[in-house]
């Protein structure tokens, strides 16, 4: 695509909420920009340890196509979402993407979620790892379980018409992000991606999945956690009397 064809078409953001992930930040950066010459990068730290701050400003001194918000502890992942969409709404962005930095969410797959949103008919765009079959590598058995099980449970009481609910990695055309009312948002990890799937299905939006190949990080450590899967658990019930109720 020409530079003047890219100019003519709309932004897209990728928000990236990062803790102690310095090794990963520094590679999986530039590959994200190398995808398509209207992404740019959000990355929100909350205070890492281990210095992916610091890495991240570096990043974005040496490119205006990265950005960084700090803050100041470890706040949880739904509310990092939320700061970053609302950062990309104020901004002017058509698209907004979630996507890990630790490498299990290909780059390679962004142009063709971004189409799909773009130009296929979809308003939220999500990389699907069960909408083929289970793609997942490098996952133990239990991990892979849960994850699958937990995808059909979320079907079964909410009624999205999808096999990975709890996928991080989406696209949502901007729209979609105005309609859903963020301060209503009270999930965090597994069930902020179901909440958000959730809000936007019932607001009259297009949902697809696009598949793709999940690969477990090789540097880092899993922020998966009990509380996490507790409230994925007892949210989705939550989410389904109030849309009962008519309070979403």
């Amino acid at each position: 695509m020409s530079g003047s064809e890219q100019q003519g078409r709309e932004r897209a953001l990728v928000v990236m909420p990062t803790y102690n992930e310095a090794i990963n930040l520094r590679s999986i950066i530039p590959k994200v920009l190398a995808q398509d010459g209207r992404l740019e990068v959000l990355i929100i730290d909350d205070a890492s340890p281990d210095g992916t701050g610091e890495v991240a400003d570096g990043l974005a001194a040496g490119c205006e196509r990265v950005h960084v918000i700090h803050r100041k502890g470890k706040l949880g992942l739904g509310t990092a979402y939320l700061l970053g969409f609302t950062w990309g709404i104020e901004r002017g962005f058509g698209y907004v993407f979630e996507m890990d930095s630790d490498h299990s969410h290909d780059p390679a797959y962004l142009p063709e979620m971004l189409a799909a949103v773009e130009g296929g008919g979809c308003d939220l765009a999500i990389g699907s790892r069960y909408v083929q079959g289970v793609n997942v590598i490098n996952w133990p058995m239990s991990r892979l379980l849960l994850s699958y099980y937990a995808n059909k449970y979320a079907r079964w009481v909410t009624g999205l018409p999808l096999r990975d609910a709890t996928s991080g990695f989406k696209c949502f055309r901007r729209a979609v992000l105005e309609a859903i009312e963020f301060s209503k948002v009270g999930s965090t990890g597994y069930a902020f991606q179901i909440e958000m799937d959730f809000r936007a299905w019932k607001k009259g939006f297009t949902l697809c999945e696009v598949p793709i190949i999940f690969t477990d990080r090789e540097e880092g450590q899993s922020k998966m956690s009990g509380a996490i899967v507790r409230e994925a658990v007892w949210r989705v019930w939550a989410l389904r009397l109030r849309s009962i109720l008519r309070r979403l």
